[in-house]
């Protein structure tokens, strides 16, 4: 019988200014740290993060991110963490430059302090980094012996944030309950090396819960720019519940499908992650034996969200049936999460693209009426 695995990060702090606090929580981890932002962040958070830590006598190097989260750029921030004998990492701003920021810790064998800008993404708490080539296409995952040291999300940070980030982090979070639901009934493997725990199972449900009950007063209070109890919810739903969710529940079609979609070219790059994986979740379900009922559910709240539910929102429109195999052979080569929950086909997998398309534009067209 396979063992049970729940692996998480080692201390969580969320709240309004919570980055003012951040040097108390880090000095415990080392003095000597090298801080990694791009160039938009740093002005947003970045500085601030600076300015605490050096209240406590934290020394800091400052470097700037590049944008993509390849070996190559892990490789050069590398190289700058040892000539500054950093032993604290702190990667401040969205999931590509966490995940930099988790390997750079990783080859210095460092501690690792995450600070999200954005609740776009599960990417903060979670022992693993997505790895892209240059080009921004998915190469791998790479997995770490330990989950982040220390996450801190400033949600008035969070706030200030566009509206399409805390969607797209809804998106990817709705994923985790229809993901680790399929993987634990396929008896699959969870991201983190086991089978699923039970409370890795109520935590992922869990985060369905809360997203269904507060992601539309969350999303307003982003567009007023306020820090409100329905915005704290779902940002804890997005970044910890999901995390743990994901990780120690379970990945399966939505998210190989969302790096299928990386293989082909075209204005899909533009889209974030979240609102590759919402496309993607609406496939899982199509694949599923799911009711009309519940695959609406998904599509109503993804379309108060604005985010993508039809292959024209995410900018494959005129895509033929040979592309969309291309996506499909991507999310199921022999590698990819599928596999845990799931015995298809490419053929199997373009189907259901296909279907989840339609499946949207019935229903846009039923509501419209």
């Amino acid at each position: 019988m396979t063992e049970r695995i729940f692996i998480s990060p080692a201390k969580y702090v969320q709240g309004k200014n919570a980055i003012h606090n951040i040097g108390q929580y880090v000095k415990d981890l080392g003095d000597q740290a090298i801080v990694i932002a791009d160039e938009t962040v740093w002005d947003i958070a970045g500085n601030d993060v600076v300015k605490y830590l050096k209240k406590e006598a934290i020394q800091t190097e400052e470097v700037v991110f590049n944008g993509e989260a390849s070996k190559t750029e892990m490789k050069r921030i590398t190289d700058i963490a040892k000539n500054a004998k950093a032993t604290v990492v702190i990667g401040v701003g969205g999931g590509k430059t966490l995940d930099t920021a988790k390997a750079v810790s990783d080859d210095i064998n460092g501690s690792t302090v995450i600070v999200p800008t954005t609740a776009s993404t599960d990417a903060p708490t979670s022992g693993l980094s997505v790895v892209y080539s240059e080009e921004g296409v998915f190469e791998n995952y790479r997995f770490y012996n330990k989950n982040p040291d220390l996450v801190v999300v400033d949600t008035k940070v969070i706030a200030g944030a566009p509206k399409r980030f805390l969607s797209s982090g809804i998106a990817d979070a709705l994923a985790t309950w229809v993901e680790a639901r399929s993987v634990i009934q396929a008896k699959g493997n969870t991201m983190a090396g086991g089978s699923t725990t039970i409370a890795a199972q109520a935590i992922a449900e869990k985060c369905e819960e809360t997203l269904f009950d507060y992601a539309h007063l969350a999303y307003e209070s982003v567009k007023a720019k306020s820090v409100t109890p329905a915005l704290e919810a779902v940002v804890e739903a997005n970044t910890l519940l999901s995390g743990l969710g994901f990780e120690s529940g379970g990945l399966a079609a939505a998210h190989a499908i969302h790096n299928g979609f990386t293989a082909i070219k075209g204005d899909i790059h533009h889209l974030t992650h979240g609102e590759k994986v919402a496309f993607g979740t609406l496939v899982q379900l199509a694949l599923e034996e799911r009711s009309l009922e519940e695959i609406e559910r998904y599509i109503a709240l993804y379309i108060h969200l604005e985010l993508p539910v039809t292959l024209e929102e995410i900018k494959l429109k005129d895509a033929t049936r040979e592309e969309i195999i291309k996506v499909a052979e991507a999310a199921t080569i022999d590698e990819e999460t599928i596999h845990q929950a799931f015995q298809v086909t490419a053929d199997d997998v373009a189907d259901a693209i296909f279907a989840a398309d339609q499946y949207a534009k019935a229903y846009k067209q039923k509501v419209n009426k």
